[in-house]
């Protein structure tokens, strides 16, 4: 029931991702019946792998999360948490109100053994591929401990959905020297350091695009500005571009040969070809959607949540974390 237009984008996507990956793949859409069912009455068949739960209640994208979860017992969002609580769902996808996400992960489906507070990661797109960003919303204040745990889960999300076998990890900081930045930040350098992980010091912000790292980490008010800024360079870019393109004749007949060019630049940068940003931590696999998702980044999200399910990337984390234990309770 959640983002810019409600049922009508999730349900669409569902029904496509249901009938490409039916052998494998069941989905149960969580909202309000009646308007799912008009959704999936334009269709002339409705996949047998596709199940509606009816949820009364639905959170509205500017409610205060803590409450929204706490008054409306019968929301989508809290019934699709329940269920992946009583694992009745492997993993959930909402494109509804982030906070309400995040806050009704922690009370109702809990953390992962050992991590203090879930981050949500993000791809950024660099000149050679993809690099994690996290945290980019979840935590607006950090200590030393949570960029370490961040640094961890990143590293692990990035081996099992990135294929890489020793993720580069960095600190978001103003310098790469490692007496730059703030308290918090400095002492983070010193925990990443000693992290048992492949941390290759300080990164700025001009080195995300750069392939300098795989995983990026950062608190999550500096990540989630990261984030905003991020999405504004597209529709700034292709608005500047098409200005210009308009000022003259050879420009028009130039673009018109780079048509391809320009498709291929904007899908780089477009969020819906990731779809989704897990909320890495939490005792089950969350997808956190944008609120504009179109029906690609919805497909997208579902598969990220199929990929994180298939290489049990939580697993992989609480293993990381026991080993990891006897150094992060020196900081707790």
């Amino acid at each position: 029931m959640g983002g810019d237009r409600g049922p009508e984008i999730v349900a669409t996507a569902a029904i496509e991702a249901a009938k490409s990956d039916a052998s494998d793949l069941d989905i149960v859409l969580v909202g309000d019946r009646k308007s799912i069912g008009t959704v999936l009455g334009r269709e002339r068949s409705i996949p047998p792998n596709i199940e509606i739960i009816h949820a009364s209640e639905a959170v509205d994208m500017a409610e205060a999360p803590a409450s929204a979860i706490r008054k409306k017992k019968d929301s989508s969002i809290g019934v699709a948490l329940r269920m992946l609580k009583e694992r009745r769902v492997d993993a959930i996808v909402s494109a509804g109100n982030t906070g309400a996400v995040v806050a009704g992960s922690l009370v109702t489906v809990g953390r992962l053994h050992g991590v203090s507070r879930p981050a949500i990661a993000m791809f950024f797109p660099t000149v050679k591929g993809w690099v994690v960003v996290l945290d980019i919303g979840a935590n607006s204040t950090c200590t030393a401990k949570n960029l370490l745990q961040f640094g961890i889960m990143g590293s692990v999300y990035a081996k099992y959905h990135l294929g890489v076998n020793e993720p580069r990890v960095g600190l978001l900081n103003i310098g790469e020297e490692r007496s730059k930045g703030t308290d918090i930040v400095k002492e983070a350098y010193n925990l990443l350091e000693n992290g048992h992980l492949n941390f290759v010091g300080n990164v700025e912000g001009r080195d995300i695009f750069e392939d300098v790292v795989d995983v990026v980490v950062c608190d999550g008010f500096v990540g989630n500005i990261l984030l905003k800024f991020g999405e504004s360079i597209v529709s700034f870019t292709s608005n500047v571009l098409r200005e210009e393109i308009k000022k003259s004749l050879s420009a028009k007949i130039g673009a018109t040969l780079m048509k391809g060019v320009f498709r291929s630049f904007r899908s780089r940068l477009d969020y819906a070809e990731y779809g989704g940003a897990p909320l890495l931590g939490v005792n089950g696999v969350v997808i956190i959607s944008h609120g504009k998702s179109t029906v690609l980044a919805i497909r997208n999200a579902i598969n990220m949540a199929r990929r994180l399910v298939t290489y049990d990337v939580n697993k992989h984390i609480e293993e990381r974390f026991m080993e990891t234990a006897g150094q992060i309770a020196k900081v707790s």
